[in-house]
């Protein structure tokens, strides 16, 4: 049985070799930003495809097996099983998750106890409801699962579930929306990487010109939309994945990334060393690395090159 969902092809020279991207999921809003800058790298002679998966854990597998060349996700509990030299070149997204609820509560601590909606067993909201009850020293009731932000804030408002943690995007909706009959919940920042940008270290050092022209892309990308969040739907191209998407996405992509920086879901210099250490505490913390924290070394998850020399 394949584990592909959908596969676009980039037609370039049947002489170069395409890199492989494995995502970890189908093109969305959040993507836009990622696809423009795989626009301009194509432009500076990168030569790629890309794969959606169906969820992040077939996306890392694909990289281990050698499948694919470089995925999307967070693969902290795989780089430290695996004996694979897997390694992040670039933060993508930080875990920016909002805790929102019905009337019935108005803190973080007023969930002790309470059951929650979560995305899935193991996944980013799981990681995120682990670290929140470390820190704030409660205990989650039942925990139920509903596989996607939207989804769950549907089940919010019909009244099937009194607390989630969802996207900044759908938090904003249900706050436009249904504003006056749900609460956001305060929350403890975060600097931890939601979905990152990794592969296997030798196959970075083989292609060290190709990743070059990668990250260099997504840096100026991500550092243009700091300045004007529109440069995004400006660039978008309408003949892509992205253009492809529903009128009223597209409408939205300005409101979006405007939001997004504001919310600081990105980081405009790719993470680099600050995401990797708030990373190895996050994931420690969440369960997905074992061992003592003073012991996990940034090198060992991280390599730094690419993105120190995309910022020379």
């Amino acid at each position: 049985m394949s584990l592909l969902l959908t596969t676009f092809v980039m037609v370039g020279s049947l002489q170069a070799a395409k890199i492989r991207i494995a995502l970890a999921e189908t093109p969305s809003d959040e993507l836009a930003a990622f696809f423009v800058a795989l626009d301009r790298a194509k432009a500076n002679g990168l030569d790629y495809e890309w794969t959606a998966f169906a969820d992040e854990e077939l996306a890392i597998q694909a990289i281990l097996s050698g499948q694919m060349d470089i995925g999307f996700g967070t693969p902290y509990s795989a780089m430290q099983r695996s004996k694979a030299p897997v390694r992040i070149i670039f933060q993508l997204s930080k875990l920016k998750f909002f805790p929102v609820s019905s009337k019935k509560y108005s803190s973080l601590n007023d969930l002790n106890g309470e059951p929650i909606l979560l995305h899935s067993r193991g996944g980013g909201t799981d990681s995120i409801a682990n670290v929140i009850e470390d820190k704030l020293g409660i205990k989650f009731g039942k925990r139920s699962y509903v596989s996607g932000s939207s989804n769950r804030i549907v089940a919010l408002v019909a009244g099937q579930a009194d607390a989630t943690i969802v996207d900044m995007s759908n938090k904003n909706k249900l706050v436009r929306t249904h504003g006056n009959k749900f609460n956001v919940l305060p929350m403890f920042d975060v600097d931890a990487s939601d979905e990152a940008l990794f592969a296997n270290l030798n196959w970075i050092k083989a292609n060290a010109k190709d990743v070059d022209i990668f990250v260099k892309a997504l840096l100026s990308v991500y550092q243009d939309f700091h300045k004007d969040p529109t440069i995004i739907r400006r660039e978008t191209n309408p003949d892509g994945p992205i253009g492809q998407l529903p009128k009223e996405v597209l409408g939205e992509l300005d409101g979006f990334y405007t939001e997004a920086v504001a919310g600081g879901l990105y980081d405009q210099n790719g993470g680099g060393e600050k995401a990797a250490i708030a990373d190895l505490e996050w994931y420690h913390k969440a369960g997905h690395l074992t061992g003592k924290l003073s012991d996990l070394n940034i090198d060992d998850f991280w390599y730094m090159k690419p993105l120190l020399d995309a910022t020379k």
